[in-house]
């Protein structure tokens, strides 16, 4: 692949964690604007040179980084503009509620044991009142005095722990029409209940939302379960994916007449990992409740399965520990063997996959995924038909840490490929530079980059918004 070499324009500085990046064009007006949120609760927009408030919902964000050191996954998480936004004024949301914390699914932390069964068998247990909080998708209108109001609440969603919810999490299908939502694993680590690949958790999944049917339930209980959920809601939801752990979105790419998906799961301790797929086979939510009230197997034929929790992209989940007799290398233990095996020969193999400790020099080291976005644009020739991807920072960048930015493409045979890192000419001085987010306009012929210069969301107003640019 040719080495390529990018510019970073900055558009906006000094803006609080921004976990979305995309345009639209608002109702009554001529060009598309660039919409950031940031984790805490702020939603804004590119004007005529100057950045405006959109919507503030801080309020109903529960308090972030109170534990943690200050480092939190929760908050503002997801925007998603309808298709017909310019004509009917609808978006959504997806955020973690204020004064809905609990106290987590588990008391300690986990980590399992292949000698110890009963680490390997967890159950979620005491779902009430073990949890961590709730996150909610809701659905807004810009009304015609261009106030926001919300309008109905589509899911109430109880989570066990406080990260992998998701981020970028909420993207409208060009191929269906329909709200994708994004949900990660739960969280802690090695998704210790196998969520994600339970077919009744909503965890771990990639769920399409028929946002055109209304089952007119303004309050819908908040739940874990598919199952939970009241039969109008069941029959506006359909399973796209499941076997995901943390997940930054979904990125749709057209391809003649059909659309290539790609999404980004974020690894456990060795490998991040780009998926893509052009067929799938969704899964009605009302369909898998009637297998398993039946006790029987749904038809699962072009159902797509990232393969987590036994499967680390490419590889079977491992434990990693130090080698006792040399302490630069390491021993890779099978976490889950017989979920990998199970999994072996029905799962997606990604499209490309980076390691956390990569030595060779035309590679890095790598931390979570962070974005994966198509570019269609002929700015930058040589990113042009790619899927170019962000990573949050380059563990040899340490201490000045940098992110980094990669590429990769889609074979025509549809088998694995390698990807190229992406040079950039940007000098971010003695500033930490972590690379939180990719964006891109409505035709993707942009990309933008969020950064941040620090991890922790109590680390206000250390965010840069850039738009990726030729050099």
């Amino acid at each position: 692949m040719i080495k390529v070499k990018v510019g970073l324009r900055p558009i906006v500085s000094k803006i609080n964690l921004p976990t979305v990046l995309k345009t639209t064009i608002l109702p009554g007006d001529s060009i598309e604007r660039l919409f950031i949120a940031t984790q805490v609760g702020e939603i804004f927009y590119i004007g005529n040179g100057d950045i405006r408030t959109f919507l503030d919902i801080h309020p109903r964000i529960l308090k972030l980084g109170v534990s943690g050191g200050g480092y939190d996954e929760r908050g503002l998480l997801g925007l998603a503009f309808h298709p017909e936004f310019y004509y009917n004024g609808l978006f959504y949301l997806h955020y973690s509620v204020a004064g809905t914390q609990g106290p987590g699914a588990l008391s300690e932390s986990f980590k399992p044991d292949p000698c110890d069964p009963k680490t390997l068998n967890l159950r979620w247990m005491n779902r009430e009142t073990k949890y961590d909080h709730i996150d909610t998708i809701e659905e807004w209108t810009l009304q015609s005095n261009g106030q926001p109001q919300k309008r109905r609440t589509l899911l109430n969603l109880r989570r066990p722990f406080a990260n992998h919810n998701g981020f970028n999490s909420l993207n409208f299908s060009p191929e269906t029409g329909k709200l994708v939502l994004t949900t990660g694993d739960g969280g802690s680590g090695y998704d210790p209940f196998n969520l994600s690949q339970d077919d009744l958790e909503i965890a771990g999944k990639i769920i399409e939302m028929d946002v055109g049917k209304n089952p007119y339930i303004n309050n819908p209980p908040i739940v874990t379960r598919f199952n939970e959920l009241p039969t109008p809601i069941q029959e506006t939801l359909m399973v796209m994916a499941k076997g995901v752990r943390n997940i930054p979105g979904i990125s749709f790419q057209r391809f003649y007449n059909q659309y290539i998906k790609y999404a980004g799961n974020v690894g456990q301790r060795l490998v991040e990992s780009i998926f893509s797929f052009v067929q799938y086979k969704p899964m009605p939510v009302t369909q898998l409740i009637q297998a398993y009230s039946m006790n029987s197997e749904p038809d699962k034929e072009g159902f797509i399965n990232f393969g987590w929790r036994g499967w680390e992209g490419a590889f079977p989940a491992s434990i990693i520990r130090k080698c006792t007799e040399n302490s630069t290398l390491n021993e890779k233990i099978t976490a889950y063997y017989n979920e990998a095996a199970a999994l072996s020969g029905s799962r997606l193999q990604p499209l490309t996959s980076y390691f956390h400790e990569d030595t060779r020099p035309d590679k890095f080291g790598g931390t979570a995924i962070t974005g994966v976005q198509a570019y269609m644009g002929e700015r930058i020739p040589a990113l042009t038909g790619s899927v170019v991807f962000t990573d949050l920072a380059r563990k040899e960048s340490q201490p000045k840490v940098r992110g980094a930015l990669a590429y990769t493409t889609v074979k025509p045979n549809g088998q694995q490929n390698d990807f190229s890192v992406i040079q950039t000419d940007y000098d971010f001085g003695s500033q930490s530079a972590y690379y939180v987010n990719l964006g891109t306009n409505l035709d993707q012929t942009r990309l933008y980059l969020g950064v941040y210069g620090s991890m922790k969301v109590t680390d206000f107003n250390q965010g840069t918004i850039f738009e990726i640019v030729e050099s």
